[in-house]
C-alpha cells in the first residue's frame, strides 16, 4: 500500500498536544474519529493502548509507530504527527518521541499490517527524512514531505 493511499492531509498533524504517551494516543484516536465517524475514539484509543502494553512502539531516534488491528476498520488508516515537546514513549534507546505514525488496519489484515509497518519503519530509518518531517510547519507541509519522501525511497 502506498503512503499516499494510507495518509491524508487532514490526518497529518503538526505539534500535536500531549504531555504523555497516553495523552498523545488519545488525541490521535480523537483525530481519527473526527475523520472517520464510524470509528469510536474510545475503541481506537483502547486498541492502541492494548498494543502498547505488549511493548513500546517507540522504534528509536525519536520515532514511534503506534499501531493496531481494529474491528470495524474497513481499510488501513494512517496518522502522521509531530509533537512539541517530545514525549517519553518507553523506546528502547530511551529517546523521547517527537515523530509518530499511527497505523490502524482492519482486524483480518495481518500480512498487510506487517508489510505496511515495514514500509513506514523503512521510511523513518532515513535521518534526512526524519529531519524534514520534524521541520514541517503545517499539516499540509508534513503530508507533502512524507509523500515526496516515500516516492523517492
Amino acid at each position: 500500500m502506498t503512503l499516499e493511499a494510507l495518509l491524508s492531509p487532514r490526518l497529518s498533524l503538526c505539534n500535536l498536544a500531549g504531555s504523555s504517551k497516553k495523552k498523545l494516543l488519545l488525541n490521535i484516536a480523537q483525530a481519527i474519529a473526527e475523520q472517520y465517524p464510524q470509528l469510536d475514539s474510545d475503541t481506537v484509543f483502547n486498541q492502541l493502548i492494548a498494543r502498547e502494553r505488549l511493548g513500546s512502539t517507540g522504534i528509536g531516534e525519536g520515532v514511534a509507530i503506534p499501531h493496531c488491528r481494529l474491528p470495524g476498520c474497513e481499510h488501513p488508516i494512517g496518522v502522521l504527527c509531530t509533537t512539541e515537546p517530545a514525549v517519553d514513549f518507553d523506546a528502547a534507546d530511551r529517546q523521547p518521541v517527537d515523530l509518530l505514525f499511527a497505523l490502524l488496519v482492519p482486524e483480518d489484515s495481518e500480512q498487510e499490517h506487517l508489510d505496511t509497518l515495514a514500509q513506514i519503519a523503512g521510511l523513518f530509518s532515513d535521518s534526512r527524512v526524519r529531519e524534514k518531517l520534524r521541520a514541517a510547519e503545517s499539516g499540509d507541509e508534513l503530508y507533502g514531505l512524507a509523500i515526496d519522501s516515500a516516492a523517492a525511497a
